[in-house]
């Protein structure tokens, strides 16, 4: 049983979520390969899997960590997003985010997507992440080799026009 642990629980246990999605905030590494064969079934011809990586630069600037701060109801919004798209392009989808202090090289987030074909999964893949870093509450700061840091606004959407719309 796969499990990542998230801010408001022991651990959420991916195995109890809904049948066509998974969705959840990580303080760990994520673990790529679980992620693609929970997605991939027999019924599916494609996999296609977005990894956002910590890179070392940043509008020319040397980039040497990153920390990922998510609101407390990121989760929420990140499964509610994951639902909607599994079920109104009829995919399977797990996505992961991370939280906390990332390294250079580290894994900040895995969309993993699998369809009856390779177009359907491509365009499922590029939308859900685009709209993760639309709408999904979760902010980066950067660390600076030299020493200064710089926080990146993550997402427009905010939990307060969310729980609006409840």
């Amino acid at each position: 049983m796969d499990t990542v642990t998230s801010p408001g629980s022991q651990a959420t246990v991916l195995d109890e979520l809904a049948a066509e999605h998974r969705a959840a905030i990580a303080d760990q590494q994520i673990d790529v390969a679980a992620l693609e064969d929970w997605v991939l079934t027999d019924d599916c011809g494609a996999l296609a899997t977005f990894r956002g990586v910590v890179r070392n630069h940043d509008d020319g600037q040397r980039v040497a960590a990153l920390t990922y701060q998510a609101h407390p109801q990121a989760e929420r919004f990140l499964q509610r997003l994951v639902a909607a798209e599994a079920t109104e392009h009829q995919v399977r989808v797990a996505a992961v985010h991370r939280q906390g202090d990332l390294s250079i090289g580290d894994v900040a987030l895995v969309v993993s997507v699998a369809a009856a074909h390779r177009k359907q999964a491509f365009a499922a893949c590029g939308r859900i992440v685009d709209l993760i870093k639309a709408e999904v509450p979760i902010w980066k700061l950067q660390h600076f080799e030299n020493h200064a840091s710089e926080w990146v606004s993550a997402c427009t959407a905010t939990a307060n026009e969310e729980s609006r719309h409840d």
